[in-house]
This record gives C-alpha cells, structure tokens and sequence, in this order.
C-alpha cells in the first residue's frame, strides 16, 4: 500500500494563540502555548485515517527586528534554531520582519506578510506536487482562498489539502477553516495532544 506523503503547515502566532485561547492559558506565564512543531506534526500524521508518512513541516512567523527589539530578535533566533535543529531536518522555519507603526511601542508591531507567504507556498507546492497531502494549521481565514485553489485542483486522490485546530475541550471549534462546498478533513488536537508537544523553553534566556 503507497503511503500518503504528509506536509504541515504551522500559522505560528495563531497556533500558539489558538492554544491559548483553547486551553485556558491566559494566566500562565508568556511561553505556555508554544509547542515542538515536530512532535505536533508528527502528532496529526499519526492519527490519520489513511496510511501516510511526514516529509515536511513549514512554520510561518513574524520576526522582531534587531535594533527595536533586541531581546525579542534574540528568542525568535533561538526559538527558530531549536525548531530547526530538533527538526531532523524536516521543520523549516520561514520568517518576515514585523512592521512597526509610526507610534510604535504604543501600538504594538503586527505580522506583515507572513498568510501570504504561506498561502502562496502551499498552492506551490502543491501544485508542484511536492506533498500528497497539506495540512494547514491556522483558523484565520484570510487563508481560504489557499484551501479553495488546492481544492481546485481536483486531486485524486492528491494533491489534497486538510485542516486543523486545536479542540477546545468538551466543545469542537467553531472556527475552523472551511471550503464552501467542499468537505475538507478537519484533524483536532485536544488538551492531552497539547500537553504532549508542549515547549516550555523560555527562549528570553540566552543559551550557553
């Protein structure tokens, strides 16, 4: 039996945001949230309803920069490396500047970019057929319309492309990314998937 080729794609802020939100993390301290994108890869391949196999996990994040915000820049780094590293040569980390508005600090600085970027490599590839199957980690929707071109595409079975949220816990999310028309599997992390690929590392200290 061929196994499915299985690439994740991880909206960074809004995983760690979503996890937040999820599981009641609001009063915990600032790196309750993260994860190991690897584990939480590995996680979703391994519960999933055909036989497949994890070739690739992107990660898509803002980036501080390094005079405004030195010390930001410099977890970022180190977050991004340790990402990388633990990776086994499967995670990327694909990063932009943060904009910084003319107020700035009194408005904090956004992500610019960083959907469109992962929009665009998730139609690339897969219209270069570079997975069988994409998984989009995310529930802004500004990324729907990447959904609705991998869907375009009339894969069969592949190229395809799936979903997935984190589960709050005793209620299914009501927002994750849908597809008019279309059913596009939904895979749902709960409270004991977050435990597992949890990353407590606080990334502020520097290494030695």
């Amino acid at each position: 039996m061929t196994s499915a080729r299985v690439v994740v794609f991880l909206d960074h802020q809004n995983v760690y945001n979503g996890a937040r939100e999820a599981f009641d993390l609001g009063g915990h301290p600032s790196r309750h949230g993260q994860i190991d994108p690897l584990k939480l890869a590995e996680s979703i391949v391994s519960r999933h309803p055909e036989a497949s196999h994890l070739v690739g996990v992107r990660v898509y994040r803002g980036r501080p920069d390094s005079v405004r915000q030195p010390q930001a820049y410099g977890a970022n780094l180190r977050q991004s490396g340790v990402h990388e590293t633990r990776g086994r040569g499967l995670v990327k980390v694909i990063t932009r500047t943060l904009r910084y508005p003319a107020d700035w600090p009194e408005t904090p600085a956004q992500e610019k970019g960083i959907d469109v970027a992962l929009a665009v490599d998730f139609v690339t590839m897969a219209v270069g057929r570079e997975f069988d199957i994409g998984v989009l980690m995310s529930t802004d929707s500004d990324l729907v319309p990447a959904l609705e071109a991998v869907v375009s595409l009339n894969g069969r079975p592949y190229p395809r492309c799936e979903v997935a949220a984190w589960s709050r816990p005793g209620a299914y999310s009501r927002r994750r990314l849908r597809v008019a028309g279309a059913k596009v599997w939904c895979h749902w992390p709960r409270s004991d998937d977050y435990a597992a690929v949890a990353d407590l590392t606080d990334y502020n200290l520097p290494t030695s």
